[in-house]
């Protein structure tokens, strides 16, 4: 690797799964215009749904999401009795107008919820919205929670893709970060969720890892390769201790340095290719015939808060504390205190505290970080065409990006703006080229690569 593109190993970036992105939202986007927002929905649009569970019966001490751990099921009962308050409530403003294309079941752990919880959430679902015929729906498996009955309520739903957190097999690392599960376990669930007629498995992937080396990253990806998964996603783990503090039980001296942990990206990323996967964006591969590899031949790949997808939707709609709504006007957070979420919808309310009303800048920003991140182009032509006079504004600094930066990461191609294979791995930080807050914005990010 060049010199010059050693030395941005270390760059903290954003990992861009929106823009602006989430440290520069503010609380002038509160419960009122999020509901103003459902309102003006069309009867045509197609919507996407998140549901977060925030809880987990074991907490993972790499876990950068917003959960907390408990042992006993009644916090988990009484935060569902709020999570369908809200169900109802927001289904309420939306009133029958658009169909649900595609349904997110994140956390924390959704798998620790009781078989009749999960069915019961998916029943209120389908009585709060229209859902188109093909749908999707997309579970975060945890293999310690799952079980037959388990797999049984998720069949019924109509659990259509399964994601499992992997990480890495290798017993030692998996004692540092608090996540112990052997292959046969997780082979185990992913032969459950196919005898029940899923057809779209993923595997989460992490390197940068206390203790993780080349040869054990090396290992875990062959043994994750026999499971043959649909998709496989390929993740750095993000330390970030000032935001999560149980990410203080990690050792810093057991972390790999910028230069080993971008070493195991690429390592684990051609064994993967080598397999006939097709790489997608920066950190995701999926079989040729998978709906993300033909998503990204055909320049339709998108990314939310969920990662890569192939979910066009210009709506997402967040339930749940934290959860994360996307509209066409703007993005509009949750309350993430479970306790005051729950104080905010038990009555009827929306749990909307914060987010950002889009600018036309923000727009054309939007798409061209979009685009980097998906396809590492853009056009400048289709930047014209769609933004007109905005777009040809940003033109100068895409032009600037290309031509002064000695690292050579965008090179103009013709008339499109193109990163270079070598400097994909870097596209965070080329994306942070046009994100006008970056410079002044006072968040701490996660390395790069």
């Amino acid at each position: 690797m060049r010199p010059e593109l050693v030395a941005r190993l270390g760059e903290n970036v954003p990992r861009y799964t929106s823009y602006p992105t989430a440290p520069h939202f503010h609380p002038g986007v509160d419960a009122a215009v999020c509901g103003g927002w459902l309102q003006a929905l069309n009867e045509g649009d197609e919507i996407s749904l998140y549901l977060h569970i925030p809880y987990c019966d074991k907490l993972c001490w790499f876990c950068a999401c917003h959960t907390k751990q408990t042992r006993h099921y009644e916090p988990v009962t009484i935060y569902l009795r709020s999570l369908h308050a809200e169900i109802a409530t927001v289904a309420g403003l939306v009133a029958g107008k658009g169909r649900v294309r595609a349904v997110h079941f994140g956390g924390g752990s959704p798998t620790m919820l009781k078989p009749e919880d999960m069915v019961a959430l998916g029943t209120a679902l389908r009585k709060g919205f229209g859902f188109l015929p093909s749908a999707t729906i997309s579970v975060e498996i945890e293999p310690n929670d799952i079980d037959d009955a388990r797999l049984d309520a998720l069949a019924e739903i109509g659990m259509t893709r399964a994601s499992l957190g992997v990480q890495d097999f290798d017993p030692k690392v998996q004692k540092a970060i608090n996540r112990e599960q052997s292959f046969l376990q997780t082979k185990t669930v992913v032969d459950g969720v196919r005898s029940r007629g899923v057809e779209s498995v993923n595997l989460d992937l992490l390197y940068g890892l206390p203790h993780q080396t080349r040869e054990s990253v090396a290992s875990t990806v062959t043994q994750a390769l026999t499971l043959e998964p649909d998709r496989i996603a390929l993740f750095g783990y993000a330390h970030v201790p000032w935001f999560k503090k149980h990410q203080t039980m990690i050792d810093e001296a057991w972390l790999p340095g910028p230069a080993e942990r971008f070493a195991q990206s690429q390592l684990a990323a051609r064994a993967i290719v080598d397999q006939g996967y097709e790489a997608i964006g920066l950190d995701h591969f999926a079989k040729p015939g998978d709906a993300l590899a033909l998503a990204a031949r055909a320049g339709t790949l998108h990314r939310n808060f969920q990662g890569y997808t192939d979910d066009c939707c210009e709506t997402l709609i967040g339930l749940g504390p934290s959860s994360i709504s996307q509209f066409r006007q703007g993005y509009a957070q949750n309350m993430p205190s479970t306790s005051e979420y729950r104080r905010m919808v038990d009555d009827g309310g929306l749990a909307a505290v914060r987010g950002i009303a889009l600018s036309a800048d923000d727009r054309v920003r939007g798409w061209i970080i979009e685009r980097l991140m998906c396809d590492f182009a853009f056009s400048a032509i289709e930047l014209v065409e769609r933004f007109g006079e905005a777009g040809q504004s940003l033109l100068g600094k895409a032009s600037a990006t290309a031509l002064h930066d000695p690292a050579r990461l965008l090179e103009l191609d013709g008339d499109s703006f193109v990163v270079p294979a070598e400097s994909r791995p870097f596209v965070r930080s080329i994306a942070a080229k046009f994100d006008k807050y970056f410079e002044t914005g006072k968040a701490r990010h996660s390395a790069a690569v």
